[in-house]
């Protein structure tokens, strides 16, 4: 367990980094609220949790060796990413749907998880680049399971705060067309940052 601080400052610059799940809470906590994007929050953990345990398990590279798959899931990944984008720069300031628009969902988190290529990619660089339990490939596992799902709901819940934060300049519509496009904007930088990696 030496190589743990190690583990911990990685899995906590990796994970707390700009990037599409961060970029999405923090757009959905200025749009709706944290209460508001609760669900969607819950939806990128539990997705993450599944991104980790396909790491583990070697499915990725057992995916990507197969003839064609990788172009295919980078289409259907960046699809949903500038599908995303388009909701985020599109939504009407707070003011002008009276609390009836739609907060993004649980299953909108889930889905963002396990099409994110920084989540694999982080995924892959912890398992791969840290052994905290030698010779016990389980526990390995399992134990880097548990400290990435600690850190991955504490940074993420940070990120859904600040957003929150900004609840308050999304009811002027100038200032919320101006957020809604700038996190948009950042929202395919990062994936095609992500992707260029």
């Amino acid at each position: 367990m030496e190589a743990l601080p190690g583990f911990v400052l990685a899995a906590i610059a990796l994970a707390g980094s700009p990037g599409p799940a961060t970029l999405s809470l923090t757009a959905t906590g200025a749009a709706f609220g944290a209460r508001r994007g609760a669900a969607y929050l819950a939806g990128i953990v539990v997705g993450m949790v599944a991104v980790m345990a396909i790491v583990a398990s070697g499915l990725v590279g057992l995916l990507l060796a197969v003839p064609g798959a990788t172009p295919v899931v980078t289409v259907l990944a960046a699809a949903y990413f500038l599908y995303l984008a388009w909701r985020i720069a599109t939504a009407p300031p707070l003011a002008d749907d009276g609390g009836q628009r739609r907060a993004p969902s649980f299953a909108g988190g889930l889905l963002l998880s396990l099409v994110n290529p920084k989540g694999y990619a982080a995924m892959a660089a912890l398992f791969s680049g840290f052994v905290l339990m030698h010779e016990r490939l389980v526990f390995d596992v399992a134990v880097k399971m548990a400290v990435l799902f600690v850190i991955i709901t504490a940074v993420n819940v940070a990120w859904l705060l600040a957003g929150a934060v900004l609840t308050r300049f999304f009811r002027e519509p100038r200032t919320n067309r101006a957020i809604n496009v700038t996190f948009a904007v950042l929202l395919v930088a990062s994936v095609v940052f992500a992707l260029a990696l």
